[in-house]
């Protein structure tokens, strides 16, 4: 068993987005992402069999997809997909975000 507080192992960053890697293993991988107002994980995908959960612990910002498409996202809002399908994130305020990939790449 592990604890941690993600309040108080990931801060801001100013220019870019802060990640911090809470927990690997063979089944499956956690990250947070802290992003300022205006900062964005670009849309991107993974050539690999898997799913990912983008989940908003804390803000407002909007989930975003393939050829455009946006969704909103604020607290306690998730996002579900395929690590194939293309997904990002814009953070419109301070955004705490939680990211977990089974199977971990």
């Amino acid at each position: 068993m592990k604890k941690i507080n993600l309040y108080d192992a990931n801060g801001f960053g100013e220019k870019t987005f802060k990640n911090f890697l809470v927990h690997d293993s063979p089944y499956f991988k956690i990250i947070n992402f802290n992003f300022k107002a205006g900062q964005e994980l670009p849309v991107h995908s993974h050539d690999i069999e898997g799913e990912v959960s983008l989940a908003v612990l804390e803000g407002e910002g909007e989930f975003l997809g393939k050829d455009g498409t946006t969704l909103p996202a604020r607290a306690g809002d998730v996002l579900i997909s395929q690590i194939s399908e293309p997904h990002g994130l814009k953070a419109k305020t301070d955004l705490r975000l939680l990211v977990t990939i089974a199977p971990p790449i």
